[in-house]
């Protein structure tokens, strides 16, 4: 479910890479802080990067730990603007999107062929290990990241050029506002987030969950 779930979040993020806007858009500042168009796109592009890269990596190596606990130990999940694992993830996408939107565009549309391949032939139960982090995750669990992923920076870069945020449905919405229903739970505990979701004049300024 997940694994077909990843690949329709997958193929509608590469929609949205091509869309015209984007490449139109390229070198403008985009909706989040320090971050071109160009740059974003790139980011946005990474979450198929990842699983190409985790499927063909060394399957042996750091604890497997369920997900929730990648985000509580990820540092940027509530780093600022200027820690290090921020700063990196904007100079990395950056450095991508300086080749420009047609060879993003190639490039992911040849990933999303791969992946629609290779994703529903790993066994049931696969394990990857992730050699950023230092610790495995369980295969659909880590889809489900990039799922998280996909649909929060599609809205991104929606936003940031003036298009209407693409529409997914239920399958792949659904496991990801459960998932950042739990962070949020998480970081500001369940009160906060039933009176958010409940009650306006005791609502909490935020309860984002990062």
């Amino acid at each position: 479910m997940i694994r077909e779930s990843y690949l329709v979040a997958a193929k509608s993020a590469v929609s949205l890479l091509g869309d015209p806007a984007v490449a139109a858009a390229w070198h403008k500042p985009s909706a989040l802080t320090e971050f071109s168009v160009g740059g974003l796109a790139a980011h946005l592009a990474n979450q198929l990067v990842r699983v190409e890269d985790v499927l063909a990596a060394d399957r042996n190596g750091g604890e497997l730990i369920p997900v929730l606990q990648h985000f509580v130990r990820s540092p940027w999940v509530q780093a600022g603007l200027d820690h290090e694992s921020n700063v990196s993830v904007r100079q990395g996408g950056e450095k991508v999107a300086s080749e420009g939107p047609e060879t993003l565009t190639a490039r992911v549309t040849g990933l999303l062929g791969r992946l629609t391949r290779d994703v529903p032939a790993q066994e049931p139960g696969r394990v990857v290990f992730l050699p950023w982090a230092g610790w495995s995750l369980d295969l659909d669990d880590f889809l489900l990241t990039r799922m998280m992923e996909i649909v929060v920076h599609s809205d991104d870069l929606a936003a940031s050029v003036g298009i209407p945020t693409p529409e997914l449905p239920a399958r792949v919405i659904e496991p990801v506002v459960d998932l950042l229903a739990k962070l949020a739970v998480y970081r500001h505990g369940p009160t906060a987030v039933i009176r958010a979701l409940s009650r306006t004049e005791r609502a909490p300024a935020t309860i984002s969950a990062f």
